[in-house]
This record gives C-alpha cells, sequence and structure tokens, in this order.
C-alpha cells in the first residue's frame, strides 16, 4: 500500500492554491489523500458572548468544516484520486502534527503564504510551524 499523503486545508487563497495543484498534477498524487481541516477554537472564542450562544458558533463551525470537505472530497474525487476527510477542532499548530503522527502520513502537502518571510519570523506561520514539528517530508505549494 502506498503511504498516505495528508494535505491540510482551509478556505484561504493559500489551501485554493494547494489543492489546485494537486489536482493539476493526479499522477504525482497516487497515494490515499487525508483532507484535513482544523476548525481553529482559538478564533472562535469571543469575549462577552454567553455559553449557549458560543456553542452555537462553535456547531456551525463544525458543520461549515464538514460542508467545506465534503466540497473539497467531491473535487478530490472527479479528478480520479482516492481521499478521505478529517475534521479537527483545536489550534492548526498542534493538531496538524498530531494527525500526521496518529495517521502515519509518508508526506504532508501544505501551502505557504508569501506574506512575506519577516512577517514569519515576527508573527510564525502555521506552515513553518508545521515544517519543524513533523518526522515526515514535506511539499510545499
Amino acid at each position: 500500500m502506498d503511504a498516505k499523503v495528508l494535505i491540510p486545508l482551509d478556505d484561504s487563497p493559500t489551501s485554493a492554491a494547494t489543492i489546485d495543484y494537486v489536482l493539476a498534477h493526479p499522477a504525482r498524487f497516487a497515494s490515499p489523500l487525508i483532507l484535513l481541516h482544523v476548525i481553529d477554537v482559538d478564533k472562535l472564542a469571543y469575549r462577552m458572548i454567553p455559553d449557549f450562544q458560543l456553542n452555537m458558533v462553535k456547531e456551525r463551525a463544525r458543520q461549515s468544516g464538514e460542508e467545506f470537505l465534503a466540497e473539497q472530497l467531491q473535487r478530490v474525487s472527479d479528478a480520479g484520486l482516492q481521499a478521505r476527510t478529517r475534521l479537527e477542532t483545536g489550534s492548526p499548530r498542534k493538531v496538524i502534527p498530531r494527525v500526521a503522527e496518529e495517521e502515519e502520513v509518508g508526506m504532508l502537502v501544505i501551502g505557504r503564504s508569501h506574506a512575506g518571510e519577516i512577517r514569519d519570523v515576527l508573527f510564525g506561520s502555521v506552515t513553518n510551524y508545521v515544517l519543524h514539528q513533523v518526522r515526515c517530508p514535506v511539499l510545499l505549494i
């Protein structure tokens, strides 16, 4: 069996470019793909919002994540690639390396924002952090 390929995705232009690259080169990605979407709970933590409303926001984020993954899975399947989805909650910086380890992936394919290296040094980036935490080869798009 081929090694699994993990592809973390969100609704950013960087992720769109990543999945577009994979779909443009299906022969390079014959391995089973795992499409990962992480609901960033830190972005959902608002102050002064009652718990019941925060729970509604979290539930809607989960539903949106499932819909997003279903759309991406359909695109990948239409290209003739094998894939499955995985929806997680937490900090993407922590979740992506954990999932890569749990799934024993052979490669991580992740997009990198081209906002600038100085910005990455000052503020960090999920991609930069993940690059240094995973134990598998990484393809940067």
